[in-house]
Order: structure tokens, then sequence, then C-alpha cells
């Protein structure tokens, strides 16, 4: 056929092709695609490569393929990887995108690493992490025995965890191994505070104590209180003993050094000047019920930016700068749920039942963990808290060690730790 001929043909076919529907289209191609030979077929085939299956990754400039490659999600991204050696090199330099998908999950990210390798690592090991929670396979559970009679103190500081009891007796753990490094006789306690040389106890005898570790004797006996003491804290470098615990905050209210007292009963929490007036004024009284129909959970958090406290409808944080209240967290069951940590990215809470793991960013639950039937106690000092900077986001280090710890009736210890991430 002539060239003029052919082109003539050739428009004429094109224009009724146009015309046909869909499955018209179809059988017409099958039925040129019948009548062709193997040099057709290997056109078509070089054509249709061409057509349908671009590698945008090797076509477009690596920043606009790593643009592209944010928005895709973990799993499809590692479904990427097996595609071919040139998407997985490509998709395994990216270090924004990999830094993004941990945060995603959680985790704290240090900008001054910019290796992708180490990202993608890092992601993997998270979501074993993440999977773990969900799944109640991240923790493992040990106890401490020792003590004789109710165990009510407890405090916990790098790796070692100090009880005090009604036996008379404090004790200092390793927690990790479950060895008693120290035991001593002490008074009854209420509270305990302690470094590697010394240990500070407040009692239902009303005094407060300082004992040597090493030797067991009481170095300092302090009286003066007409009640149990509750709570203390001390402080090496001004040789001072806090009976109160007191932080020092900056705020839009207050001034900077400004030392300021939190405290809070079953309806209300009150903010105090620690100054030098006998008779001060209260700063600010915060509740979450004008008539008291709502009652607050025993345990108080303030770390100089927020406050925050659970109550019979939920989680409250309370900014300090302006005492409002930022945000109320609706859980099921709130009348049994309390607040135990809270940090940036998750919050630590637990019931009569389990422990729980939330991500504050969702509200949702991330994960939860079976408690046996621990001593339960009104003012909330027979449980506590492990390592916390896990909170403000994991980094693959910092889901180590103690994660909650309780007294149980039978005087043991019940300890909740961070099992090895594979």
């Amino acid at each position: 056929m002539e060239k003029a001929a052919f082109e003539g043909w050739l428009e004429t076919v094109s224009a009724t092709f146009l015309t046909l529907n869909d499955q018209q289209r179809n059988q017409s191609l099958d039925h040129l695609i019948s009548l062709s030979g193997a040099v057709q077929l290997r056109h078509l085939s070089n054509g249709l490569e061409t057509l349908l299956k671009r590698d945008f990754v090797r076509l477009l400039p690596l920043e606009l393929a790593f643009y592209l490659l944010r928005w895709l999600d973990p799993q499809t991204l590692l479904t990427c990887c097996l595609v071919c050696k040139q998407w997985n090199k490509v998709i395994s330099s990216c270090t924004e995108v990999w830094q993004g998908v941990c945060r995603k999950l959680g985790w704290r990210i240090d900008e001054s690493i910019q290796d992708a390798t180490h990202w993608k690592g890092v992601y993997l090991k998270a979501r074993l992490r993440m999977m773990q929670l969900k799944n109640q396979e991240a923790f493992e559970t040990s106890s401490l025995i020792g003590h004789s009679a109710r165990v009510y103190a407890l405090y916990y500081k790098d790796g070692l965890l100090c009880t005090g009891s009604d036996d008379l007796s404090a004790k200092l753990w390793d927690v990790r191994t479950g060895q008693c490094i120290y035991g001593i006789q002490t008074h009854t306690c209420a509270a305990v505070k302690f470094d590697e040389q010394k240990l500070v106890t407040g009692s239902f005898d009303n005094t407060i104590a300082c004992w040597e570790w090493s030797t067991g004797a009481k170095i300092q006996q302090f009286r003066g209180h007409t009640g149990a003491v509750f709570s203390v804290d001390y402080n090496d470098e001004l040789d001072i003993l806090v009976i109160l615990q007191k932080s020092e905050v900056e705020s839009m209210v207050h001034s900077p050094g400004d030392h300021i007292l939190l405290s809070a009963d079953k309806y209300e929490i009150k903010v105090w000047p620690l100054g030098r007036e006998i008779n001060c004024k209260c700063l600010k009284t915060l509740s979450v019920s004008e008539n008291r129909s709502i009652s607050l959970q025993p345990r108080l958090q303030f770390d100089g930016r927020y406050i925050v406290c659970s109550s019979d409808l939920g989680v409250y944080q309370w900014d300090f700068a302006s005492f409002e209240i930022l945000r109320v967290i609706k859980t099921q069951d709130p009348a049994n749920l309390s607040l135990l940590s809270f940090g940036d990215v998750f919050a630590l809470l637990f019931d009569n039942h389990f422990l729980y793991v939330m991500d504050l960013r969702t509200e949702a639950i991330s994960g939860r963990w079976p408690l046996p039937a621990y001593r339960k106690s009104k003012r909330g000092s027979s449980f506590l808290a492990g390592v916390t900077s896990w909170l403000n986001g994991l980094d693959g280090d910092n889901d180590s060690g103690l994660v909650f710890a309780t007294s149980m009736p039978d005087h043991s210890i019940h300890l909740v730790l961070w099992k090895e991430n594979g």
C-alpha cells in the first residue's frame, strides 16, 4: 500500500475506533494481536513497557523521588524495597523517609544522625516493639521476696528499687537480677529516697531519718511532724532536706525562680507559693467540677509546664502558665483507671486488672499488660512507674528496665519489666 493511501486508511480506522465502546475496542485489539507476527508482538511488548511500567524512581531526579516516597506508608515502603535493587538502594538511602515513619510510631529522632540505613533499622525495631505492645509480648514479670510485713514505700532510680516495710526494714534491690544489695533495720516507712551512700525515710511514727547503706547506722533523725510523713526529698548540693517536694518553674503567672508547691485532695488541686510567709495564700485552685461531683485520683504529676491528674471522667491536663485545661482524655471505665505517668507521646495508666500504654497523639490504647491482685492503698503509694523517659518518645534504648512495681498481699513486690527487643 502506498504511503498516502496507508495514511488515509489509518485515519479512517482511527476515527472509527474512537466511536467504539471499551468492550469493542478490546475486541478490536485482541483481533489485531491474533493477526500479528513475532515482529509486531515484540514491538507491542516494548511499547507497553514504556507506556505502563514507567519507573519514576529511575526517571525522576532523586529529590523528587524522595518527596514522593514520603507519602507512602511504612509497609508499602518495605514492599517497594523488594521490587528491584535500584528501588531498594534509593528507598534505603532516604533519611527523611525513615525518620518520618519512626516519628509516626512515637520514636524520638536524633536529627544529627543522617544515616538512612540506621533509621531503617530503627524503624524495623520500633515496629517490632509496637507489635509486642499490642500483642502483650513487650513486658515480662518477676517478684522480689524478702519482707515479712506490708511493703508501703517504693522508690526507683537508675535500675535500683528501694522498698520500705512495716517489718521495720528497708531494702535496696537490683531489679534486673532480683538481688538484694542492702537490707537495713529502720522504722516503719511511708516514703523513701536514696542514693549510693544513704537512705532517707519518712515514717508512720511522724519522723524523718537518714541512714547509711553500708553499715545500717542511723545518721540523722528529724522530729516535729504531728502526722505520718508521706513525702521526702533531699539535695546534697544545698545540704537541705525537703519534706514536701518543690519545683523551680518559669511561667507567665509567676516570676522565674519561684518555688511552687502543688497539693491535691479528693476534689481540688491547689497551687501554693513557697516563701517566707507562715500563712501563705493559695495562688490557684483547680477542679474538674464546681459542685464536687467528680473525684480526683490520688496521683498528681507536675513537670513545670503541665499539671496532670486523673479523675472519674478521665485524664485532665492543665497548662501551668495559664491554668487552663488543655485536654481531657476520656477513657473506658475512667472511675477505675489511675494515672501512673504522663509524657509527651505516651501515658502509663492502670486499673485493678491491667497496665495500659496510651498513645497521647491518638488517645488510643497501644498495649496492655495483665496485673495480679496487688495490694490496694487509698493513698496510692504502694505502686510506682519505673523508667519514664520512653513516655516522651521511644528511642530503641530507653525501652529497658523497670516499667511498673507494686506491693502484693504476701509482702512481695511485683515487677513489670521491658522484655529485650529481639
